[in-house]
């Protein structure tokens, strides 16, 4: 392989990479720091999956109707190293939730802060930014 093909090569590999790297989304583009949600439901799916773990809440809304929340959080890799399994958030399990907004759908949102009876009072943030907090 001549100098001016491993170049092209070398240019090619690192356009892929950095497009990749930009298609991944930051919590300001999808979410409004700005909209913050206290919610109270019962947990009717969970998503164990890549890139992110969803679990979805049905909450009674102001105006009387069950509403189907879906929260995203991060992969399930990372929930892992944090302390998560499969069987940390259950169907059925009643959960009062802190969330962000999602600053174009009405109905999802990405959690910071909640608890549930049969657990604890959980967090996605690192540990060591979770004082006072314990992960499931």
């Amino acid at each position: 392989m001549n100098n001016w093909t491993k170049t092209l090569l070398a240019l090619l590999v690192a356009a892929t990479a950095t497009g990749a790297a930009i298609a991944h989304h930051s919590f300001a583009a999808e979410f409004d720091g700005a909209k913050k949600l206290k919610l109270t439901g019962t947990v009717t799916k969970v998503q164990w999956r890549n890139p992110h773990t969803y679990f979805f809440v049905d909450v009674k809304g102001e105006d009387g109707q069950i509403h189907n929340w879906a929260m995203e959080l991060g992969s399930p890799n990372v929930l892992m190293r944090r302390g998560w399994t499969r069987d940390s958030l259950k169907i059925g399990d009643q959960v009062t939730i802190e969330a962000r907004a999602r600053a174009t759908t009405a109905t999802r949102a990405m959690p910071h802060r909640w608890s549930w009876p049969t657990a604890r009072r959980c967090s996605t943030a690192r540990p060591k930014k979770t004082k006072g907090m314990i992960n499931p």
